[in-house]
């Protein structure tokens, strides 16, 4: 599995075709840095449009896992451990101080 712009997705799919557990890919999601999925005030009213698409998830943010359980890959059960292996994940990063990648989003 490649890490990087499609990871998400990847390891998503790979725990609906059993190739890993959910486990594995919640420690994962642990190890990772995630982008920010709040958006900036906008600055525009095109910007302020492109906001209101909630179609748009943030690439790399929890918006891809959300995504993903609102498209039905993911149970709740499942969605609520890989929300939560993201929410150790900011937490960790929280600890060493660590800046997040300036996506926009939070």
């Amino acid at each position: 599995m490649s890490t990087g712009e499609h990871e998400i997705t990847e390891l998503i799919a790979a725990l609906r075709a059993k190739a890993v557990t959910l486990d594995e890919v919640a420690e994962q999601f642990r190890r990772r840095t995630w982008a920010r999925s709040r958006r900036p005030e906008p600055g525009s009213s095109r910007e302020m449009a492109e906001q209101l698409d909630p179609a748009l998830p943030v690439p790399g943010s929890i918006d891809e896992v959300t995504a993903a359980y609102d498209r039905g890959q993911l149970t709740p059960e499942e969605y609520d451990v890989l929300a939560a292996a993201v929410a150790d994940a900011f937490r960790t990063d929280a600890g060493r101080g660590a800046s997040r990648p300036a996506t926009g989003r939070c």
